[in-house]
């Protein structure tokens, strides 16, 4: 199965004993509120999740944005990436998964069986991946689809080939071998990224999208945060990083129609505009099909949607509650613009935290 993580899971792990903000009917009836706003009962408990490493700086921040309110209550998140996370959320070993692709086929079955009939699939974190460089003398690199297909399929070698410098009339290039630098687990990152190849590239990228990387040989490093590393530690490297953990980095602006757009947060979240929600996944699934071949001005289409997976039932209501409560806070308007100012995503709309809200509500106890 292709989301069988191969990852080792990474040991890092984020605990905040703290506060979850309840779900109040009072702050759910609000308008454009997710009932992520302070008050209610006391929560208690622990709830653990795991996945995504996109998602670490802003569970970071949701986590911390829980502080308060109720004391006995923690939630843990380890980073352990996406292919890890949808595993372990399928066989019941965390209460909530984050994901950069949503689920599929046997481990969608395997985790609607896991709880007991509907999941809950929410877009929570939208961010551009950026196509990230260590080019020293080379500052605003732009790169049409086609060439970024052909430097990570290994068929553009030098960094002064034909394909780049028509891509940067008058730039001076230097004679200098591209290592491109790819992630060694399986990624919601590195399937996002093949799929926007797939869409925008053509021939010139003749493979599948996949979380797990299909080209052989190169550079792999494990997680976002280990490619940054080595293309950080490298000379002639390019990779490919959630834009907001990217740093000092050059990031490549990208060929869309006619122009030539940077990866920023405004531009990923316009690519959701022009997609259409999946079809079959149940009623509590908001899934995407992003529209990664789109021409519109201004729309940067390598992007990343992060899900937080959940179930609409728990066996134990104390569970349901901490879930609930903490979903209702990274869907709102607070906890998005927590995430926005620590990891730079971009907040949904209060349109789509609309369409969520009823999922986050349906969120119980029961068989």
């Amino acid at each position: 199965m292709r989301h069988g993580s191969r990852a080792r899971l990474a040991a890092v792990g984020i605990a905040t004993s703290g506060a979850l903000l309840l779900a109040g009917c009072g702050a759910a009836n609000e308008s454009g509120s997710a009932g992520g706003q302070a008050g209610g009962s006391n929560l208690s408990g622990a709830i653990a999740g795991a996945g995504a490493s996109s998602q670490q700086a802003a569970q970071t921040a949701w986590i911390a944005g829980f502080t308060g309110a109720n004391p006995d209550a923690t939630v843990n998140y380890e980073p352990s990436g996406s292919g890890a996370g949808r595993t372990q959320f399928a066989a019941g070993g965390v209460a909530f998964a984050g994901s950069d692709a949503y689920l599929k086929g046997d481990q969608l079955a395997r985790s609607k069986q896991r709880c007991g009939g509907e999941i809950v699939e929410l877009p929570v974190y939208v961010s551009p991946i950026a196509v990230v460089y260590n080019l020293p003398g080379v500052k605003d690199l732009k790169l049409a689809p086609a060439t970024i297909a052909g430097i990570f399929n290994r068929q553009i070698t030098k960094w002064n080939a034909p394909q780049i410098a028509a891509d940067n009339p008058g730039v001076a290039l230097p004679d200098q071998a591209i290592t491109p630098v790819n992630r060694s687990d399986e990624s919601g990152t590195t399937e996002n990224f093949t799929e926007y190849l797939a869409a925008a590239a053509g021939p010139a990228w003749p493979h599948e999208p996949d979380g797990n990387w299909p080209v052989a040989g190169g550079e792999a490093a494990q997680g976002t945060s280990g490619v940054v590393g080595a293309v950080t530690a490298g000379a002639g490297t390019i990779g490919y990083a959630d834009e907001s953990q990217a740093g000092e980095l050059g990031k490549v602006q990208v060929k869309v129609g006619d122009e030539f757009v940077a990866p920023t947060p405004q531009a990923a979240a316009a690519v959701l505009d022009a997609s259409k929600r999946v079809e079959g996944q149940g009623q509590y699934s908001y899934a995407f099909d992003l529209a990664r071949n789109t021409t519109a001005s201004g729309t940067y289409p390598i992007v990343l949607v992060s899900y937080v997976l959940a179930c609409s039932k728990y066996a134990d209501a104390a569970q349901a509650d901490l879930v609930k409560g903490y979903l209702s806070y990274i869907t709102s308007a607070e906890g998005q613009e927590a995430a926005a100012k620590t990891a730079g995503s971009a907040p949904i709309s209060d349109t789509l935290r609309g369409q969520l809200t009823p999922a986050v509500q349906a969120i119980s106890a029961g068989a």
